[in-house]
């Protein structure tokens, strides 16, 4: 919920003041939120979630309040309402088509009529404003659904929090429930700090969980005394099920079905990839830099039964080998330094470049240079359209349809927004592939990287789902080209009025050099009886989920259909729509206003190309809005850009106080160890480490009783580190942190973080959090604590701080391990108090007092007295 800004026609552009503005007008407009609630059920993978808020206007004239919230791109939405005065303002779906008159009325009389709008890499902002008396209150309710999709081992349920005031009774309420049973389960929020801990609960049994969060008013403020809230991101909840060698699990409600199949314990079969990447001039600079980055991990995580090759294309395609050749180490070493060569320059020949990718699998396959059994993959990566050779995109589409023939695989990655991305899907869903986005930020080669994992592991292929004729009906697609690690296939459909008791299905798939079959049968009475808790469930929700998983099917296949087949999957899909009151691409939904004020607004599902040619680097949508206050203004002084290379304020500290805002210089330089180790034992002494030899990585600390091992690459010129890695056996999570990011790597699946962006995480036995300091603290029941701290001058590196030591097993090794073993302190003989020798594993170490800088808690830190020790 959101309450807008009203700043007349100022244009702002320190994100700051912005801040401030806004929240400083919410409290003036008088729209008050006295009631959020966010109430999420997953059941069976299904997500329903209704965001209700409830506000009033405590102005004595009538004032505007916005419902705004952010929901995941692939959900539909499926209700809206607002109650005023007792009366119900419903949100009618209706066909697109007949939306439309009113949707262009609306635009005509200059009204906002797009009531969503894309925003961000997985998100879709939903908008309503309306009028509200004096003393009246009205409520929101928002109704949307999604069926959680399995991506590299885990389900995840997105929630944005975004109030911009404190709120007297919010609340998220999440319940999930997996007849399955659910294997791990684990949060993450962008908003939550150690202060919120005690507003979190998580409480969890064999198939049900339940996360609350119900944060005080004095939680959600950021000082005392204040109506600026610090919930302003993203609550996350992973998780995944328990599965079997069979892999099936068949779930009924209510005469619907649901057949889920991801098999455990599969080989990988060996894959043949041919990487065709774009080196046009447009991908110049950071673009082809990531790529480059990309490229190198993505060809060390190449298993040693594959094999691949790289073509490059620019006005023309080259190719890196004139065969595919096999992963081997010499093999893909040759290659990365291919990679780390690969230069951006010339056209954009994507029809060349297709092609000869195409022969060149065909020409090897012809000459038995391909295992038998194996999968062939070609992934594309461009950044524009065709500029050389055919550049006609339904000509180039044909053009590799016909040549790939049904034999191969196509994945299509578009980088950035320069690109046509329904050219890509429907070249990709042609030819058995996906398409994915790769958003232009600081992490576009994780999310290359991410993406190459989610096809990186074949598992079957050819997968056909067999059902009793005489059992089901209006079943969902039923046959896969390919099944990856990871991943999951799911089929819906509905039971046969007089279908049997126990409902039996055959799954038939090739793996490898065999074919393979699995069998499972569910009874109809048994798990029709395990949905019956309404905490947990919705009404109806398998009906609406087969529902929901229709329509995107049918959407999707109308992307590679013939003309007369489009029409016909369209049909489908809009009645379906209309039936289950889904916002959907071929629906809208006219939202109703009392009379009076704008009689109607439309709400349109965004697709992907909306968002063709904006500049996203953020991952956010901008937009300004320049509304006035009935008889009151608000001034601005004019604003200073501030140029760190130009302005006079570069280097000063800007302290906000209020309504002054004050420049002081700044203060004198802060010296603190790149090494902080706190000593076991009573005394709590603390070691300052400098390091003044070494270029190569250094083993910092390996404990294997503790399962933990860090490692780093220090500077010595600038006395801090180039990079740290914590590697953690129980949960299994790697964390490679640098100036530049930190990067979580669990189950293949990476995610990056900024430095001084809010992050808390939780997983069985492990929590991450950072604060707005930018210290990343790393902690666990019984674990070592270790931070990591990234230092604010960009030339700068790493520190590493460590407490609870007292947790390490007496196995400690490594440079810094050492310091924990038998260490034996002895005084100099004629030295004074501030001196010590320490003898370390038969060396000696001269140690001095010295009073040093402790990040233990963040900047600003604290003065502490510490034994320095140069290594």
């Amino acid at each position: 919920m959101k309450v807008p800004a009203h700043i007349g026609s100022i244009v702002l552009v320190l994100p700051l003041l912005l801040a401030v503005l806004q929240t400083a007008t919410a409290q003036k407009n008088g729209i008050q939120i006295y009631s959020l609630t966010v109430d999420s059920k997953v059941s069976s993978r299904f997500a329903h979630t209704v965001v209700t808020s409830r506000v009033v206007n405590k102005a004595e004239e009538a004032q505007e309040a916005i419902f705004e919230m952010e929901l995941p791109k692939k959900a539909f939405i499926t209700n809206f309402s607002m109650i005023i005065d007792g009366v119900t303002y419903p949100g009618n779906i209706k066909e697109k088509a007949t939306a439309q008159k009113q949707y262009s009325e609306a635009v005509a009389r200059g009204e906002s009529a797009g009531l969503v709008k894309a925003t961000g890499r997985k998100m879709e902002q939903f908008q309503v404003s309306v009028s509200v008396a004096p003393a009246a209150k009205v409520t929101f309710e928002l109704v949307y659904e999604e069926l959680l999709k399995r991506h590299l081992g885990v389900y995840e349920l997105l929630l944005k929090v975004r109030p911009q005031q404190v709120v007297k009774h919010l609340q998220m309420d999440i319940h999930i429930f997996e007849p399955q049973g659910i294997s791990f389960l684990e949060t993450e929020s962008s908003f939550m700090t150690n202060e919120l801990a005690d507003a979190l609960t998580v409480s969890q049994n064999k198939t049900k969980a339940h996360i609350l969060f119900k944060p005080t008013l004095s939680q959600q403020q950021k000082s005392p005394g204040q109506q600026d809230t610090v919930l302003d991101g993203n609550f996350i909840v992973r998780y995944d099920v328990t599965r079997t060698l069979s892999g099936g699990s068949i779930q009924i409600e209510n005469g619907y079905f649901v057949h889920y199949f991801a098999p455990e314990g599969l080989p990988t079969m060996p894959k043949n990839v041919v990487f065709v990447i774009d080196k046009s001039g447009s991908m110049s600079g950071r673009k082809i830099q990531q790529t480059r980055e990309a490229l190198i991990k993505i060809l060390s995580d190449l298993g040693p039964k594959d094999q691949f090759n790289l073509i490059t294309f620019s006005s023309e395609a080259t190719q890196w080998k004139p065969h595919l050749v096999p992963a081997s180490t010499e093999n893909v070493d040759e290659a990365k330094r291919y990679a780390a060569g690969i230069h951006a320059l010339g056209g954009t020949n994507i029809n060349e470049a297709m092609l000869t990718a195409v022969r060149r699998l065909k020409s090897d396959n012809q000459a038995e240079l391909l295992s038998e059994g194996s999968v062939s993959l070609i992934i594309l990566l461009t950044d524009g359209d065709p500029t050389m050779g055919e550049i006609n995109p339904t000509k180039i589409q044909k053009n590799v349809q016909e040549a790939i023939d049904g034999q191969y695989s196509l994945f299509c990655l578009g980088f950035g927004f320069d690109v046509s991305y329904a050219f890509l899907e429907k070249m990709a869903l042609d030819n058995g592939g996906l398409a994915r986005r790769i958003y232009e930020d600081s992490d576009s080669a994780l999310q290359l990287q991410d993406f190459y994992q989610e096809v990186a592991n074949p598992l079957l292929t050819t997968v056909a789902f067999q059902y009793p004729s005489n059992a089901v009906e209006e079943v969902t697609q039923d046959n896969f080209r390919l099944f990856f690690k990871g991943s999951e296939m799911v089929v819906a459909g509905k039971l046969r009025d007089k279908s049997p008791d126990v409902l039996s299905a055959i799954v038939k798939g090739k793996m490898h050099k065999q074919n393979v079959t699995f069998q499972t049968k569910s009874s109809v009475a048994k798990q029709e009886e395990e949905f019956q808790s309404p905490k947990y469930i919705f009404h109806n929700f398998m009906e609406r989920l087969w529902a929901y998983l229709t329509i995107q099917q049918q959407l999707e296949q109308m992307v590679s259909a013939s003309e007369a087949e489009s029409q016909v999957l369209k049909d489908r899909a809009l009645n379906l729509s209309l039936d289950y009151n889904f916002v959907t691409p071929l629906t809208s939904m006219v939202v109703t206003k009392p009379e009076g004020q704008e009689q109607s607004q439309v709400a349109e599902k965004p697709v992907e190309d909306d968002n063709r040619h904006k500049n996203i680097n953020t991952g956010y949508d901008l937009y300004r809005l320049s509304i006035g206050l009935q008889g009151s203004r608000i001034t601005a002084p004019p604003l200073i850009p501030l140029d760190p290379h130009k302005s006079l304020l570069h280097g000063m500290e800007i302290q906000n106080k209020g309504p002054v805002v004050t420049i002081a210089p700044p203060s004198a330089p802060i010296q603190a160890p790149p090494v902080l180790l706190t000593l076991p034992g009573p005394s709590m002494d603390r070691l300052c480490v400098n390091i003044k030899h070494s270029q190569e990585p250094m083993n910092l600390l390996s404990d294997p009783d503790q399962g933990i091992e860090v490692t780093g690459q220090y500077n010595t010129e600038k006395a801090c580190f180039h990079w740290i890695e914590v590697t953690f056996k129980n949960p299994q999570v790697h964390v490679h942190a640098s100036p530049e990011h930190v990067v979580v790597t669990r189950n293949r699946r990476n995610s990056a973080y900024k430095w001084k962006e809010t992050l808390y995480s939780v997983l069985p036995g492990l929590k991450m959090t950072m604060n707005k300091t930018g210290l990343l603290m790393l902690s666990g029941p019984d674990k070592v604590t270790i931070s990591l701290l990234s230092l604010d001058d960009p030339g700068k590196g790493l520190l590493l701080l460590l407490r609870d030591t007292d947790h390490f097993s007496s196995h400690i090794n490594g440079t810094l391990g050492q310091f924990y073993q038998d260490v034996l302190w002895e005084t100099p003989e004629g030295a004074d108090d501030n001196i010590r020798i320490l003898k370390v594993q038969g060396k000696d170490y001269s140690a001095t007092r010295e009073l040093k800088l402790d990040y233990q808690e963040g900047p600003p830190g604290k003065e502490i007295s510490c034994w320095s020790v140069e290594l």
